[in-house]
């Protein structure tokens, strides 16, 4: 039963007690069509308590047969006073009263309340965020989970809407996907509502269909529930970190945050406070929980034998900042088509083509030339997976700039080169996931030598790297999504 519907059968049963109370009342002014009319009132209540009930319950729920004999006791006082029986009404009111009790004992202990959390994703390559938790509240008896990805849209460089796109056929298989316009929230009203998306109407770039905006959502739900869709590495100052501070907060209930100081950085005012979260990342449980037979694409296999293999992610930002982005690529592939033992998996963040064409158009003819080289090479590949999980599992070593991405490889305890910051940030910045123990070119590590580290074996980094990332975040042991689902369950359950 959901917990409005049980809310509403407590409070009719306190209507019934009060009535109970009536009946006495009138019983001792001798006003017997009083009584009758109250007792009839009583029965039309109990019948229709009990409907409810066994709609939402079913029939063997305990409730029902001591609604049963609580409607028959009502009657026989009924009966006994049409056919001028003396009027006894603490006889009544104690008869009564002593069901009534028992009907909000077994209300109390006998209906468990069912929760209905909802999970709204937009992108599927961003599931990861979302995945653990909705794993535990799909697996949890008492709560019906719901995955509705919703559709999005990239927009024009003047902020109007271009393409349209809905991403429900990507996710995986063991994911029961719900179109969008099948659930009906001001029906439903579901019970806790989860979001990967904080921007609303404020991304430059895409944009989820605004009846999915935050302040919209909120008119359906006690529990709007954001989860950042990336992991924080760290912010360079805490006038930084107030800065990125989501849109939607105004109206969510909760903000998941993977640390104690996240949420010293974000927690700027009481409100703030109330609302956020230490409970970590799930997209940290993702990479540990990840199943050993992880299905590769043959492609992958089959050009990658008796090679290295070089994952490179290449994201937003840096294309944006920087003008050396294509230089510094194609360095990096003339070196690997410059030996015979390297193979690269290339990873474009989702969003990065869609970036370009809208923020910066004359880049376009930058990235395309190197989009249309590693499709050409004959040991690289492009991953356009859904998820990064394949190339996290399948590759040897990371290169990247600052990303989440950075953040899940560290996980593995494989290393990665950092093109961008230096390992000393440990000590300068607000971190919030220490990924120092990785490599930097800032550092004075080239391509050359750490492709050289990763071949000869020698990753003399990966102890400490390991047991920084793991300590630096919470419940990084794989189980973050479950802390989350139960802590939540626990909120709601207070709120009865």
């Amino acid at each position: 039963m959901r917990k409005a519907q049980k809310n509403q059968a407590e409070e009719f049963l306190k209507v019934l007690e009060e009535a109970h109370g009536q009946i006495r009342a009138m019983a001792e002014k001798k006003n017997v069509s009083a009584v009758l009319e109250i007792l009839e009132d009583c029965q039309q209540g109990a019948l229709s308590l009990g409907n409810m009930i066994e709609t939402a319950e079913g029939e063997g729920c305990a409730v029902i047969p001591l609604l049963e004999r609580y409607c028959e006791l009502v009657w026989q006082f009924y009966e006994e006073l049409s056919q001028g029986k003396a009027l006894n009404g603490n006889k009544m009111h104690k008869l009564l009263r002593s069901f009534l009790l028992k009907i909000e004992n077994s209300v109390r202990n006998d209906i468990k309340v069912r929760v209905e959390a909802v999970f709204l994703p937009y992108k599927a390559s961003m599931w990861d965020s979302l995945e653990s938790i909705w794993k535990a509240a799909d697996a949890d008896p008492d709560c019906d989970a719901y995955v509705i990805p919703i559709p999005y849209y990239d927009k024009n460089p003047d902020g109007s809407f271009r393409e349209m796109h809905y991403e429900g056929s990507l996710y995986p298989a063991d994911v029961p996907v719900m179109w969008y316009g099948n659930y009906d929230f001001e029906k439903r009203r579901p019970d806790m509502i989860y979001i990967h998306n904080p921007y609303d109407k404020y991304n430059y770039v895409t944009s989820v269909h605004p009846d999915f905006y935050s302040e919209n959502l909120k008119r359906y739900t006690d529990n709007l529930i954001y989860v950042p869709y990336f992991m924080c590495g760290y912010y360079s100052s805490e006038e930084s970190a107030q800065k990125h501070i989501p849109p939607c907060i105004q109206n969510i209930d909760y903000m998941v945050v993977q640390s104690k100081l996240h949420k010293k950085l974000m927690g700027i005012n009481d409100y703030m406070n109330k609302k956020l979260l230490v409970l970590g990342n799930p997209k940290a449980d993702r990479v540990l929980n990840m199943p050993d037979d992880l299905p590769v694409p043959q492609e992958w296999i089959d050009k990658s034998e008796d090679k290295f293999v070089i994952l490179l992610n290449s994201t937003i930002l840096r294309l944006l900042r920087v003008n050396d982005w294509a230089e510094r690529t194609n360095h990096l592939l003339d070196l690997i088509e410059s030996r015979n033992d390297l193979f690269l998996i290339w990873r474009p963040h989702p969003l990065l083509l869609s970036t370009v064409e809208s923020m910066v158009p004359y880049k376009k003819n930058e990235f395309m030339e190197v989009y249309d080289r590693i499709a050409a090479m004959e040991y690289a590949v492009i991953d356009t997976n859904p998820t990064v999980d394949c190339a996290l599992k399948y590759s040897d070593c990371l290169i990247s700039t600052y990303s989440s991405i950075v953040m899940q490889y560290t996980l593995t305890g494989k290393p990665a080169l950092l093109i961008t910051g230096y390992s000393k940030y440990r000590d300068t910045r607000q971190v919030c996931f220490d990924f120092f123990s990785n490599y930097f070119m800032k550092d004075g590590v080239s391509f050359e030598n750490f492709i050289e580290i990763v071949v000869e074996g020698n990753d003399y980094k990966k102890d400490v790297r390991i047991k920084n990332s793991r300590e630096s975040i919470e419940n990084s042991d794989g189980t973050c999504g479950l802390k989350i689902h139960k802590h939540m369950i626990s909120e709601y359950l207070n709120l009865l």
